[in-house]
């Protein structure tokens, strides 16, 4: 049997040996991941000098310089993609699904997987260089739904951002309980860009969500807020096309977005516009006022909302289903087979992948399928 005393003084050495093995480990990695200064060039134009150690996409942002980034840079949407002309080594597991042959070939990589420890050499769009980070102020929050916020941003006095409907902006939220640095996450635009003083976003709560947790619990009008913009190459493309458009849930903002965009230039009316929205039950619906009254007033704008689960004693007489099953349903039924279609898609991954699934049943070619998969 040991003493009390003999257990005290086995556990004050247990303790002292971790905290000299955590120091250790400490000296070590500063010295092993030590990398000094680096230089990241730029297309070869625009050279920063920076510390080495954390991964490109942060580095780059550091210096101002905006990669797209959707997941926040947890390496799940695929957006950050650069050309890196310098060895850094294979891709990684997590790059590979998101890379094409082509892109493989060219050593095409995730600025958020490709650690920065030595000079190294990019090419990026030069159009990435218009993206700049703004500090915001909360102008509004209305709660559209139960779980869906729009939340309106006033501009910094004096600027005026240049954007496409369509795009969207990483909406960065500072510190809170456990997260210990500021979290960014992608929002389409839902305001159109004739609104040049401000910028709106419909955020729906995500269990465990950082960002959207923050926004809806913490967020206050009268709060500055930092965002990053504008970003995304979502946009409706300038054809005579039909435009079969789909969303569900926070998916509405782009097209909220489009739809008062196309209002504002004299376009809308001037090519067929069918607008799918999904949506469990009538508690998930929005706008609807607007929408119906879109489909009022143009002739070619068609409205067409679904619910997949309404409870009993709703009272719905539209479509009931998946989305997916009542875009399916117009495409064979309603929308002419020979028209000219292009796809427009907001929504979840497993919703987009369904309705592409659908479009390219329907002899819509995947090379007019548009969408901006947050992921």
């Amino acid at each position: 049997m040991f003493s009390v005393e003999t257990l005290v003084q086995q556990a004050l050495w247990v303790g002292l040996v971790s905290v000299l093995m955590a120091l250790m480990i400490t000296i070590i990695d500063s010295i092993v991941n030590n990398y000094g200064e680096v230089v990241v060039s730029i297309n070869g134009k625009k050279d920063l000098t920076v510390k080495g150690g954390s991964k490109l996409l942060a580095t780059l942002a550091d210096q101002g310089v905006f990669l797209p980034s959707a997941c926040g840079g947890r390496g799940s949407c695929g957006a950050c993609k650069c050309q890196v002309d310098t060895d850094v080594g294979p891709h990684l597991p997590t790059e590979t699904p998101y890379m094409t042959d082509k892109e493989l070939k060219q050593n095409v990589r995730l600025a958020c997987q490709v650690k920065v420890k030595s000079d190294i050499k990019i090419s990026i769009p030069e159009e990435l260089f218009n993206i700049k980070k703004l500090t915001c102020k909360v102008e509004k929050i209305v709660d559209v739904t139960y779980d869906i916020k729009e939340v309106t941003l006033k501009m910094p006095h004096g600027t005026e951002l240049s954007y496409v409907s369509g795009q969207y902006g990483q909406f960065e939220v500072p510190p809170y309980g456990d997260s210990k640095e500021a979290t960014a996450r992608a929002y389409s635009f839902s305001s159109n860009p004739q609104r040049k003083d401000e910028l709106e976003f419909l955020i729906r709560l995500v269990p465990g969500g950082i960002v959207t947790t923050y926004v809806h619990q913490h967020l206050k009008v009268g709060q500055n807020i930092n965002v990053i913009v504008p970003v995304g190459d979502f946009h409706v493309r300038d054809t005579d096309a039909a435009m079969i458009c789909v969303a569900g849930g926070s998916g509405m903002a782009p097209f909220k977005s489009i739809f008062n965009d196309m209002i504002e230039r004299g376009t809308m009316g001037t090519r067929d516009v069918w607008y799918f929205f999904g949506a469990r039950t009538t508690r998930d619906t929005y706008y609807l006022d607007w929408l119906w009254s879109l489909d009022k007033k143009y002739e070619r704008f068609h409205f067409v909302p679904a619910l997949s689960e309404p409870k009993p004693g709703e009272s719905w007489d539209g479509p009931v289903g998946l989305i997916t099953e009542v875009l399916d349903k117009y495409l064979q039924e309603k929308i002419p087979l020979d028209q000219a279609k292009e796809g427009y898609l907001c929504g979840s991954p497993g919703m987009l992948d369904a309705c592409m699934n659908v479009m390219r049943k329907n002899k819509m070619t995947e090379d007019k399928i548009y969408f901006d998969k947050f992921a």
